[in-house]
């Protein structure tokens, strides 16, 4: 065979071609891909998922602040203790997965940037009617409807460390989360164990 007959691409094993049956490939090679991006409901996750979700979603909030310039009157360094803003990253979050995706149409990117504006004007009212600032903190007020318990008036709390505070609520969370599964879990055991 000359230089300008060898094939570009060799069989290393032999000189057969492949069986073209293993085309469709093997259903189970899909597990293997890491899954899709899809919606937190922050409100069920179990204590594990809840952790690996939160420094997933802290990472991308630092990105993000940093990257977009954002004050603290956009995303305050306590965001985390206010669940109307948890709740609003978290989706803006996937929505920029989404956006992003390889297999994503062209001209996501500029939907996300679009939905990103309005979703720092919504940001922006949530901070303002919690009062976090880049400073100190307090819990955001709730409306008191007749007949319920007014909460206890916790104050502003000065941010000294926002990196540890970070850590340690969401220890506090995994292991409130953690009892709860713990109950969950007991309750079955004694209900199966009555029959």
């Amino acid at each position: 065979m000359d230089e300008d007959s060898v094939p570009l691409f060799e069989s290393p094993d032999s000189d057969e071609p492949e069986s073209l049956d293993n085309e469709v490939g093997d259903p189970t090679d899909s597990l293997l891909l890491p899954e899709p991006p899809h919606p937190i409901n922050w409100r069920v996750l179990s204590s594990e998922d809840a952790e690996a979700e939160w420094l997933e979603l802290n990472g991308w909030v630092n990105w993000l602040r940093r990257t977009y310039g954002l004050p603290a009157a956009i995303i305050p360094p306590y965001w985390h203790r206010h669940p109307e803003l948890l709740w609003e990253l978290s989706a803006l979050h996937l929505h920029w997965l989404g956006a992003y995706d390889p297999e994503q149409n062209g001209s996501a990117p500029i939907g996300w940037h679009a939905d990103f504006a309005a979703a720092r004007e919504r940001l922006r009212d949530w901070v303002a009617a919690s009062g976090s600032k880049l400073d100190r903190d307090r819990p955001t007020r709730q409306t008191i409807w007749p007949g319920e318990e007014t909460p206890p008036d916790t104050g502003e709390s000065n941010i000294s460390d926002r990196d540890e505070d970070f850590v340690q609520f969401v220890a506090a969370d995994a292991e409130r989360r953690r009892k709860a599964e713990e109950e969950f879990y007991r309750g079955i055991a004694d209900d199966s164990g009555s029959r």
